[in-house]
């Protein structure tokens, strides 16, 4: 899909290419009519107005719950259940009946730019779509009120959740899959900060114990559905979250540690949207990748603190849960697959003589982080030598996502290693015993290297620019 930032880039080049006599009046006006330059301007107010239209939505469904509340005890149940099915049918398709309205477009236009021009009767039927499943989660919780079924509150929130991820797939709306994501992860969270109580359905105690499994299947679909990177972020989020508790609830000893430090992270690099039937373009892995190294990079720095292995944890006296243990054996066979997939793709680049370094480097980081907490429960306590171990790896992925930020141009890669190593640096002054002139020291000598990295980066940049 092509970005407004570059239409507006390419826009500014073409008219300076045109004015340097480089390209023609013609060349340019096929570019203009390629790329509907005269058209920009709208799609900002478009995408300024869907983010209106979206907060006004959720501002009157305020309102309308609010209304309600205060009218609440002064009509009878009967009233109360017809409004608020009246409601809700009504909005929904006032919304859908806009929504499926298609905006007048010139038929020259690109498609990978279509999304970006939505007419305003589509975002505001998207908004009232939005406020719909709003109104779903409202009905649902007095609906339950008016007829004294009890329940707990993760259970309303992971109902509403799947309500409303049923809306997202009938109509393709990436609005409505990210409303959904939140909801059944907000659900999920109260469900583990409650996991004593008893869920009130046998199949929400299903759907909260194998919630990595069951995120996979709702979350993932929906985003290729939808094309949609914030939901397959949040969907892998909420998989990894949902996975580190069943392995930390589950596994045990140096086998759980293992476990738990390095499956995410080969999950979430190995994955290849490749790997899936009819698809061959990377639309995910990028932000999966992305997610590891925030992953590694969490990981290494509270791992590199010493007090975290002075004290060994004490083993469970239960059995493991071998229920929730089909969610790392799920989990942990597509790991094995993907990496095997990315070892066949290794292999091709070998025999072309281009192998990827960084996937290697990878994989030491995997195994390193896996081995390190399993060696230390299993064999010998080593304290010092993981706290050093640690410390190493978290300098050795800080120089090398520096080193992707300068090879690939990317800041973001760039400023989060130099991020990384500053506040490795400044946490170990914290943590140990030093006098306040070298912590003062250490301060200005950060503060100064970061000044001259940014400075030394632009700089560098703007040469390889001109």
């Amino acid at each position: 899909m092509i970005s407004d930032k570059f239409r507006r880039e390419l826009r500014a080049e073409a008219k300076l290419w045109e004015a340097e006599g480089l390209i023609d009046k013609s060349l340019y006006q096929q570019l203009s009519e390629r790329y509907q330059f005269h058209i920009i301007e709208t799609s900002s107010r478009n995408q300024f107005l869907s983010i209106l239209i979206g907060l006004g939505s959720i501002l009157l469904g305020i309102g309308v719950i609010t209304f309600v509340a205060a009218n609440w005890q002064v009509w009878s149940r009967e009233v109360r259940v017809a409004m608020l099915l009246s409601v809700f049918v009504a909005v929904n398709v006032a919304g859908f009946y806009l929504w499926r309205i298609p905006p007048s477009q010139n038929k020259n236009l690109n498609p990978s730019i279509l999304p970006a021009t939505k007419g305003r009767n589509k975002l505001l039927g998207e908004g009232l779509l939005l406020l719909g499943a709003l109104i779903l989660g409202a009905n649902m919780a007095l609906m339950a009120q008016m007829f004294h079924i009890g329940g707990s509150a993760y259970g309303l929130y992971l109902v509403w959740g799947i309500g409303v991820l049923g809306m997202a797939y009938s109509l393709r709306l990436t609005s409505l899959g990210v409303l959904s994501a939140l909801l059944i992860g907000f659900g999920y969270w109260l469900a583990v900060l409650d996991w004593s109580s008893k869920v009130e359905f046998s199949w929400l105690e299903v759907l909260v114990r194998q919630m990595p499994i069951a995120a996979s299947l709702m979350f993932v679909p929906l985003a290729y559905w939808c094309r949609s990177r914030v939901i397959f972020t949040i969907g892998a989020i909420a998989i990894i979250f949902s996975l580190q508790v069943s392995i930390a609830q589950t596994a045990d000893g140096g086998w759980g540690a293992a476990i738990f430090c390095g499956l995410a992270p080969a999950l979430l690099w190995g994955y290849d949207d490749a790997i899936w039937p009819k698809l061959h373009s990377r639309l995910f892995q990028p932000t999966a990748r992305s997610l590891a190294l925030l992953y590694f990079a969490g990981l290494f720095y509270f791992l590199s603190f010493h007090w975290f292995w002075q004290d060994s944890p004490t083993p469970r006296q239960t059995g493991p849960d071998w229920v929730l243990l089909a969610n790392v054996a799920v989990l942990g066979g597509l790991a094995v697959l993907e990496w095997l997939h990315l070892g066949r793709l290794e292999m091709g680049r070998r025999t072309q003589k281009a192998v990827n370094l960084t996937t290697g480097a990878i994989a030491l980081f995997i195994l390193a982080s896996a081995f390190i907490p399993f060696f230390h429960l299993t064999f010998t306590p080593i304290p010092q030598l993981a706290t050093f171990l640690f410390n190493v790896l978290s300098f050795l992925l800080a120089v090398g996502l520096i080193r992707e930020g300068l090879a690939l141009g990317n800041r973001q890669s760039f400023w989060g290693g130099m991020v990384l190593i500053t506040l490795q640096i400044i946490s170990r002054v914290f943590e140990y015993n030093t006098e306040l002139l070298l912590k003062s020291f250490v301060f200005v000598l950060c503060g100064i290297g970061v000044i001259a990295a940014g400075l030394w980066f632009e700089k560098h940049f703007a040469k390889i620019d001109d």
